[in-house]
C-alpha cells in the first residue's frame, strides 16, 4: 500500500513523480513498457512551445507559458541539454498576414514575453532558407528547443534518487475503490493499493478514467510522421520553422536538434490503434511536401531515419487536469498532446499542488533537487579526454562510431537510478545508435555491454522490452 500511485512514465507521469517526491509520502510509478519514455513522450517534435498558440485562458495555455518559464532552472538543475533558439510562424500568403497578427494579440494575452511581428525582409535575414514566398512571420524569441528522452528520464532518476518507486513492465488491468476506501489495482504483475491514483497513462488515460467513471472519456489517437535529418545539414535553419496552424495541431515544422540533426515532422493522422506507429510512405511525401512550402530546397536526401508517434487528442483540445467527479481520489491527466512537452515542469507542479492541499502534505528537509547527467566526451579536449581515460579506461574505448559514444557512457547509463536494460534503454540516455548506420554498427558490442554488467543471455537482450528480442536462439554450441 503506498499514498499515490501515478500511472503511466511518460513526460507528465515523471514531472508529477518528480514534484510529488517533495513530500513526506510513498509514491509509486506504474509503467507498462520496459522504461521510462516509451510512448509520446519519445517521439515528438522535441520543442519548447512559446505558448502563443494555445487560447486565450485555457489550461493548455497557462500551462504552457509556465513550463516555458521553468525549463531554464529545470535543465541546469538536472544537467540536460535545453537552447532558447526561438521559434518563427511563417506566413506565405498575403491575404492570411491577418492570421499572424492574431497569434500575436493571443501570445501577448498569453504571457508570451518578446513577440515580434516581421516582415518578408525581416524572416528572410534571420532565416535565409525560408521560401520565396514568405511574406512575414511571427518571431517568438522564448521558443527552444530540448531531449524529449534526457527530460523525461532525469527527473524521473531524480523522483527515484528522492524515494519514488518505478514498477516496469506493470500494466493496469482493473481498478476498484475498495469498502477501506482505497483504490485496489490488479495489474498483470500483482496487485497494488493507494489512497490517491494519478491517470496519465497518455493514450490509454481514456482506457484507464473509464475503469473507474459513469462518464466515458474518448481519446482520439492522431499519428504524427517525423524524418530525422543527418547532422551534416544540423544547420540548414537556426530557428523552428511552422507553418500557420490550422485545427489539426501547429503543421508540419523544420527545426535543429539540440543534438545537432535537423527535424521534419508532424504530420496529423488520426487512426484508431493506441499503437499504430509505423509510418507509411504517404506520411513521409505529406510532411516533405508541407513542410517544403516554409523551407525551400530542403535537404531530404539527409534524412537517417523516419519514425511516428501518437498524441492523446481529445476532441475539446484541452488539457484534463482534475480529480474525477465520480472517482473521488483519482485524478486525470488526459489529453496532454501538443504543447505537453513545453507544459510537463508545470503539470508537475499543479498535480503537486492540488495533492498537497488534499493530502496535507509536508516537504521533506533533505529532498535533492539536482541530478548529474551522464558524463558525455563530446567536446571535451584531449587534456579532458585524457584524463577522464586515465580515471576510467572505458572511455578511451569507441563502441557508437556515428555519435562517438564511449563504453564509458554505456556503463553510466546501465548502472545509473532506473539504469537501462535494452538497446533502446541505452540509445536513449547515451545516443548510441542514434547516428546515420542507426545501430548497425553498435548493436552488438553494446549487446556484449548488457549481457556482461546485467548478466542477461543474449536471447533475453531486447531492443525495447516485451517480444523485442534481437537473438531468437543460438545455432551453434558453445565454444
Amino acid at each position: 500500500m503506498v499514498d499515490v500511485i501515478v500511472i503511466g512514465a511518460g513526460v507528465s507521469g515523471c514531472a508529477i513523480a518528480r514534484q510529488l517526491s517533495r513530500y513526506e509520502l510513498s509514491v509509486c510509478v506504474l509503467e507498462k513498457c520496459e522504461d521510462v519514455c516509451e510512448g509520446t513522450s519519445k517521439a515528438n517534435s522535441a520543442i519548447v512551445h512559446a505558448g502563443f498558440d494555445a487560447d486565450e485562458g485555457s489550461l493548455m495555455a497557462k500551462l504552457n507559458v509556465r513550463g516555458n518559464e521553468m525549463m531554464d532552472d529545470l535543465s541546469r538543475d538536472l544537467d540536460i541539454p535545453f537552447k532558447r533558439n526561438g521559434s518563427m510562424v511563417v506566413c506565405i500568403h498575403k491575404e492570411e498576414l491577418d492570421g499572424l497578427k492574431t497569434l500575436y494579440e493571443r501570445g501577448v494575452k498569453n504571457g508570451v514575453k518578446g513577440l515580434k511581428l516581421l516582415s518578408r525582409e525581416e524572416a528572410l535575414e534571420m532565416e535565409p532558407n525560408l521560401s520565396e514566398n514568405v511574406e512575414g512571420a511571427l518571431f517568438a524569441p522564448t521558443g527552444g528547443i530540448i531531449c524529449p528522452f534526457e527530460l523525461t528520464i532525469a527527473m524521473a532518476e531524480n523522483a527515484n534518487v528522492n524515494g519514488v518507486e518505478f514498477r516496469f513492465n506493470t500494466r493496469v488491468e482493473d481498478i476498484k475503490k475498495g469498502e477501506d476506501g482505497l483504490w485496489h489495482l490488479r495489474t498483470n504483475n500483482g496487485e497494488y493499493t493507494a489512497r490517491y491514483v494519478v491517470n496519465a497513462a497518455g493514450v490509454y488515460a481514456d482506457k484507464i478514467h473509464n475503469m473507474v467513471s459513469a462518464d466515458k472519456m474518448h481519446i482520439i489517437e492522431r499519428r504524427g510522421d517525423y524524418c530525422l535529418l543527418d547532422k551534416q545539414v544540423g544547420g540548414y535553419v537556426s530557428h523552428t520553422i511552422f507553418p500557420q496552424p490550422t485545427k489539426y495541431g501547429k503543421g508540419v515544422l523544420v527545426t535543429p536538434t539540440v543534438h545537432g540533426n535537423l527535424l521534419v515532422g508532424p504530420t496529423a493522422i488520426d487512426i484508431e490503434n493506441k499503437e499504430g506507429t509505423a509510418t507509411t510512405a504517404a506520411g513521409i511525401d505529406e510532411l516533405t511536401a508541407k513542410a517544403s512550402e516554409n523551407v525551400r530546397n530542403l535537404p531530404m536526401r539527409n534524412v537517417i531515419t523516419s519514425f511516428a508517434g501518437l498524441r492523446a487528442h481529445l476532441e475539446k483540445h484541452e488539457f484534463v487536469i482534475e480529480e474525477v467527479k465520480d472517482a473521488p481520489c483519482f485524478i486525470d491527466v488526459a489529453g496532454i498532446e501538443s504543447p505537453g512537452l513545453s507544459a510537463s515542469p508545470a503539470i508537475g507542479e499543479m498535480v503537486g499542488d492540488m495533492l498537497k492541499e488534499k493530502m496535507n502534505l509536508k516537504e521533506k528537509e533533505n529532498w535533492i533537487g539536482t541530478r548529474k547527467g551522464i558524463t558525455r566526451t563530446e567536446g571535451l579536449s584531449v587534456e579532458e579526454m585524457n584524463a577522464l581515460i586515465k580515471e576510467n579506461p572505458a572511455y578511451g574505448t569507441i563502441v557508437c562510431r556515428c555519435e562517438s559514444i564511449t563504453e564509458g557512457e554505456i556503463l553510466d547509463a546501465i548502472h545509473r537510478p532506473l539504469g537501462a536494460r535494452s538497446l533502446d534503454g541505452v540509445k536513449r540516455r547515451t545516443r548510441a545508435g542514434m547516428g546515420r548506420c542507426q545501430a548497425g554498427f553498435c548493436s552488438p558490442r553494446t549487446m556484449e555491454i548488457l549481457n556482461r554488467e546485467l548478466g542477461l543471455s543474449y536471447e533475453e537482450i531486447t531492443k525495447s522490452g516485451g517480444r523485442s528480442n534481437l537473438v531468437i536462439e543460438r545455432t551453434k554450441g558453445e565454444v
